[in-house]
């Protein structure tokens, strides 16, 4: 575990320079249209990926990109970890998260937020604020963008009993558009709460789009059950080969 700490280390000491250095990339990009930001922080996706795999021993594997429907989509992703958040946004064309308002005051990060043109909800709001975001991202969908949402709201960790949220649901309703289910592994390798950083293969798993027209509650036990069953598989074959690699993350 001394080797695995001391690659962590170095790893997330060079995650944040390569942001700062890729920060300062993307600034004439303010100045373009939205699509040349996007491309510099697919960039800085792969940059870290690159990172992942020389410094800490972890291959990343993206599978299932063939079943990526085009135009207006409703991404729906098992979240486990950041790394998601970053590495998700370069298989679309005009892709936009639900992020917390408070994200828009970070430096150079808050400005991407807003010059992709996220959408951003105040929590403290409550009830209100939800609604009216997922209105506004209805909106962004008709208008052809795809919608990348994490139907849990948080990140879980691997094997915790999944707590699906109905606002994806009232989203798939509303617009009437295709919902690509996404399964992973990701937080056995880049775990929530920790700069730990495990080796081994990280999956990635586009699975088949489930098509618009489902009643609401029939769309949210099918989007579980698909998300859950697949990540489940991923995230038992990771574990296997980490005990292999090196026994296993210790439980916390």
């Amino acid at each position: 575990m001394g080797l695995i700490f001391l690659r962590s280390l170095v790893f997330n000491i060079l995650f944040y320079v390569v942001f700062l250095a890729w920060s300062l990339v993307a600034l004439p990009t303010f100045l373009m249209p939205r699509a040349a930001m996007l491309k510099v922080a697919s960039w800085w996706a792969r940059t870290n990926i690159l990172l992942m795999r020389v410094i800490c021993g972890i291959k990343v594997e993206f599978r299932g990109t063939e079943k990526i429907p085009k135009g207006p989509l409703i991404v729906a992703a098992k979240h486990q970890s950041m790394w998601e958040t970053i590495s998700l946004l370069r298989f679309f064309e005009a892709p936009f998260f639900v992020v917390k308002r408070e994200l828009k005051f970070i430096p150079l990060f808050g400005l991407f937020i807003i010059k992709t043109d996220m959408v951003a909800i105040d929590r403290a709001r409550g009830g209100r604020a939800l609604l009216a975001v997922l209105r506004r991202a209805e909106e962004e969908v008709r208008r052809g963008r795809q919608f990348v949402i994490f139907p849990e709201g948080t990140r879980t960790a691997p094997g915790a009993p999944p707590q699906y949220k109905a606002g994806i649901g009232m989203v798939y309703v509303d617009c009437g558009v295709p919902c690509l289910p996404v399964a992973l592994n990701s937080g056995l390798f880049w775990p929530r709460r920790t700069f730990m950083r495990y080796p081994g293969t990280l999956v990635v798993e586009f699975l088949d789009p489930i098509p618009p027209g489902l009643k609401r509650d029939e769309f949210l036990s099918r989007l579980e059950s698909t998300i859950e069953t697949a990540s489940n598989r991923l995230v038992t074959a990771a574990q296997a080969e980490q005990k292999e690699l090196f026994g296993g993350i210790p439980a916390r």
